[in-house]
């Protein structure tokens, strides 16, 4: 079983080297070792308070108007200390950023391969309370064994709020990828360090790595991620964007957004033989 290491703690830098080839390769090394990676201070200034401020209006736009989702299957508790919001692509241009940031293509490109789908992109607000989730790993719905040749998927999470151990930072079992396999009953509470990380950091884990929101015990603080779901094309999408997304999303969205999307295909989803767009 992996064990816990010196990822209980994120290794901080500044915004320049973050984004510099020798360290993107050093952060491609620790995803292959480790099953993740973090960017700190990728978003910052002004670009983060309105990404944050318009993340918690949509929150509070769902609860006012009771637009909540259902709890969701891999969270512990109920909904109204751990909020759910759901095609966050269509609430506002500042998420369409997020879903085709140039790091997160950069990630994709390396891990998974282009073409890729974005399976979705959700958000998930965990508050005072909140009792975290079950641990997982994103591709379990594949049959296993798992194919060898790698991650299926990928997630770029974007830390709209400071992650911490006490606030509900997500949890994460490091090396368990190489396992290459979903967890078992009996190793749910398999031992997990959070991923400590400043508001602004990309947090990039690949789809096999066993991770699960992390419990809330603070007093007051919220901790709010925004996660974005990458798969190989032959996955099919968890949000339906061809009925869920807003119509301007996809009229003003870029080449790389509508591949994301599935509106330019290689090979599948053809219409009449061609790519729709």
């Amino acid at each position: 079983m992996p064990t816990p290491n010196r990822f209980s703690t994120v290794r901080q830098t500044n915004s320049d080297s973050s984004t510099s080839p020798g360290d993107f390769i050093d952060r491609l090394s620790d995803l292959a070792e480790h099953g993740f990676t973090v960017v700190p201070e990728v978003l910052v200034g002004d670009t983060l308070k309105r990404t944050r401020d318009a993340l918690y209006r949509a929150a509070d736009s769902d609860r006012a108007r009771r637009r909540e989702i259902e709890t969701f299957a891999l969270d512990i508790g109920e909904k109204e200390s751990n909020q759910r919001i759901w095609n966050v692509l269509s609430r506002d241009p500042l998420f369409e950023d997020l879903a085709a940031h140039p790091l997160a293509l950069a990630y994709i490109r390396e891990v998974i391969g282009w073409p890729a789908l974005l399976g979705n992109l959700s958000a998930n607000i965990c508050g005072p309370g909140c009792a975290g989730g079950y641990l997982h790993a994103d591709q379990m719905f594949l049959q296993e064994p798992w194919p060898v040749a790698g991650p299926q998927g990928l997630n770029v999470a974007w830390a709209i709020d400071d992650f911490t151990e006490d606030n509900g930072a997500t949890r994460v079992v490091p090396g368990s990828h190489k396992l290459n396999r979903a967890v078992r009953a009996d190793e749910y509470d398999s031992g997990t360090v959070a991923l400590v990380a400043p508001a602004g950091s990309a947090i990039v884990f690949e789809s096999r790595l066993w991770h699960k929101t992390g419990a809330n015990t603070t007093a007051g603080q919220t901790r709010a991620g925004i996660f974005g779901w990458y798969t190989k094309t032959y996955v099919r999408t968890q949000e339906n964007w061809f009925l869920a997304l807003k119509p301007e999303v996809r009229q003003f969205a870029s080449e790389e957004m509508l591949t994301l999307l599935g509106y330019k295909t290689q090979g599948f989803g053809l219409v009449n033989g061609r790519s729709p767009d």
